[in-house]
């Protein structure tokens, strides 16, 4: 009883307010027509990013929730959100860090489109840094290489749906973002 007594003595977690109007619709969501599930093995010497689009492209696979199940990266980078002190947003990414070698532990991404519709990964992990050290954040794809052994990504497709970056008014942040997808598009897997 001491414990749980304890836990409600502790100060109230900071309440973060956006700088932005509070939008009308608090979770955006759309109804997936299909979801295919694949296992990838992330290719050896190749980038986070394109180490996942191009299997998942020749799949038809437009749009994507992926969990990766750990691995050696020869190459890491990743960045943290502290708070921005401009105050244009509630926090803000920082340069990329470089963690060198490193080894996944687990990571979550998610497969859409930027903002002139090309593919994009989005992609947040945590890992083990050669110093022992074990970090977390939004890893840099396009910069981040798979080491020497494939790394098995667990991906379901989300038919139907785009995912597309798109600046959100209230956060002032560029947010991925559920639409309905071309119907045609995703009909011949383009």
């Amino acid at each position: 009883m001491t414990e749980f007594t304890n836990a409600l003595e502790l100060p109230r977690p900071r309440t973060l307010v956006h700088p932005g109007p509070v939008g009308a619709i608090r979770i955006e969501h759309r109804h997936a027509s299909q979801g295919r599930h694949f296992r990838l093995g992330l290719e050896p010497g190749r980038t986070l990013q394109d180490a996942i689009i191009e299997p998942l492209m020749l799949l038809g696979v437009q749009a994507a929730s992926m969990t990766i199940l750990g691995g050696r990266l020869e190459k890491l980078l990743y960045c943290v959100a502290p708070p921005d002190p401009t105050g244009e947003r509630v926090a803000n990414y920082t340069r990329p860090i470089d963690a060198g070698a490193a080894t996944l532990i687990f990571g979550n991404a998610t497969l859409g489109k930027n903002g002139r519709g090309e593919p994009i990964v989005h992609c947040h992990a945590t890992f083990v840094c050669e110093d022992g050290n074990v970090r977390g954040g939004h890893v840099v794809v396009d910069r981040s290489t798979v080491a020497d052994a494939p790394i098995a990504v667990l991906a379901t497709s989300l038919e139907g749906i785009e995912l597309r970056i798109t600046q959100d008014e209230e956060t002032h942040m560029p947010l991925m973002r559920p639409f309905a997808a071309d119907v045609e598009e995703t009909r011949h897997g383009v």
